[in-house]
């Protein structure tokens, strides 16, 4: 009995020992993240070439088209995704939110149609350009090697590594193709330049001959190691949250707005904001990018740290099958059933909501009278119903006083529909910051 007693001590004394070994749990939060899309520019893919758009008249299907455009007037060229990489180097520029010690990297092959190999990956802290700050430079390597093969449908992080990484600030992460990739798992509206070089220019101050670019290739989300207390707001959209009308490099997309505002106050300077817009997304159905109710988990769920969503999305649920009446015509209520799904799947995993009003479109060539039907409707329920835990009224923000079915002249870049650099900052400001601190 003594003996076993004696066993039972050391045991005990051992895990005791064991407990006072072992590192305190780090706590991860997203500083930066975007959502992934389907394949482009070419067809294929895990679930084959992106789905066709219903039968629309010319003037419909040229409005689509122009909708899916990256906006050109003082932004650059459009996104030249390349249709396969080999033995290059891509250069991609993020801007934080939060800041850290330590940093990790998520790349995605979510929607790729064959392995993806990465022979080199770096972080390192922006200069300027393509320029980083040398001394910053870390080689990433995942689960120790410096490189690795990511299948397709897979999320790879990359091994921590000690970073000062500094709130609102940039980072550059580089990554390496050694060989033909196929159509890049990608985000088509990148808000900074990219960079492509030949060969292994991962840790190079500055890419030698770069073309660029204004996408993001498998780059899908930066963590850092933060306090206790710090935690992630996901801004969960389509193009109106991804920044579409934008001014490119100049970090002027509202939910980046945002996480400057509550950077700029001590009592909010522990929260993140990242961006999950996907431009031309619907709430219930695949298009540009699988829908909201479908890449929910990946985009929302996932993200270490999320305490918060913000949920601004269905116009183009409306914009595609609100216009005419029939059997597969979109209806207020079906839009609203969405928005419930969302706000029950947030709650399980104890996630609070933003509810955001849908902006005015007048002037849109596939806006519709039936359309703004079901957008009044969609509006009224979501500030009244108190589904959500707190409301923004962003079409209240960004309405013509004198008439509210469109954007006021002050924050329409011309399209009628994306508000412009001043608009997406009246879209922040108009964010009660205490609701964050509930």
């Amino acid at each position: 009995m003594k003996t076993q007693f004696a066993i039972l001590l050391s045991a005990a004394a051992l895990l005791q020992s064991a407990q006072g070994w072992s590192a305190p749990a780090e706590h991860w939060v997203a500083t930066w993240t975007t959502g992934q899309q389907l394949v482009r520019p070419t067809g294929g893919g895990r679930g084959g070439p992106p789905p066709q758009a219903p039968p629309t008249s010319a003037a419909q299907s040229g409005a689509a088209a122009a909708l899916a455009r990256p906006p050109q007037a003082g932004r650059g060229p459009q996104s030249n995704i390349p249709a396969t990489l080999g033995d290059q180097t891509v250069r991609m520029v993020v801007h934080t939110s939060l800041g850290g010690k330590r940093v990790r990297v998520q790349f995605s092959n979510a929607v790729g149609a064959t392995e993806l190999t990465i022979g080199a990956a770096h972080v390192a802290v922006r200069a300027k350009d393509s320029e980083i700050v040398p001394a910053s430079d870390r080689a990433l390597t995942f689960s120790g090697q410096p490189s690795c093969t990511i299948q397709p449908g897979v999320l790879m992080l990359s091994d921590p590594v000690d970073l000062d990484v500094a709130p609102l600030s940039d980072l550059a992460v580089s990554i390496y193709l050694p060989k033909d990739t196929g159509p890049p798992t990608n985000h088509t509206v990148g808000l900074h330049t990219g960079y492509l070089s030949k060969g292994d220019t991962t840790g190079a101050k500055v890419m030698p001959e770069p073309t660029t670019m204004f996408a993001y290739l498998w780059l899908t989300g930066v963590d850092v190691v933060a306090p206790p207390d710090a935690f992630a707001v996901i801004a969960f959209g389509d193009s109106i949250t991804d920044g579409y009308a934008t001014s490119r490099d100049a970090d002027m997309a509202w939910p980046t707005l945002l996480a400057k505002r509550l950077a700029a106050k001590k009592a909010t300077a522990h929260i993140a904001v990242v961006n999950q817009g996907i431009s031309g997304n619907q709430v219930l159905r695949d298009g540009a990018g699988v829908s909201a109710l479908a890449r929910f988990e990946r985009d929302v769920l996932s993200r270490p740290g999320a305490k918060w969503v913000i949920l601004l999305e269905g116009i183009n649920d409306i914009n595609i099958r609100g216009r005419n009446a029939g059997p597969n015509a979109l209806t207020s209520d079906e839009l609203i059933a969405g928005y419930r799904q969302i706000i029950e799947r947030a709650h399980s995993h104890g996630i609070k909501v933003i509810g955001a009003t849908l902006t005015p479109e007048e002037g849109v060539p596939t806006a519709s009278a039936r359309g703004e039907e079901i957008r009044l409707a969609a509006n009224e329920w979501i500030r009244t119903s108190k589904a959500f835990d707190a409301i923004v009224d962003f079409d209240a923000v960004v309405r013509d006083p004198e008439h509210p079915a469109r954007v006021r002249a002050a924050f329409d870049p011309g399209d009628h529909i994306h508000p412009n650099d001043a608009g997406n900052q009246a879209m922040a400001d108009a964010f009660d910051l205490a609701i964050f601190r509930k």
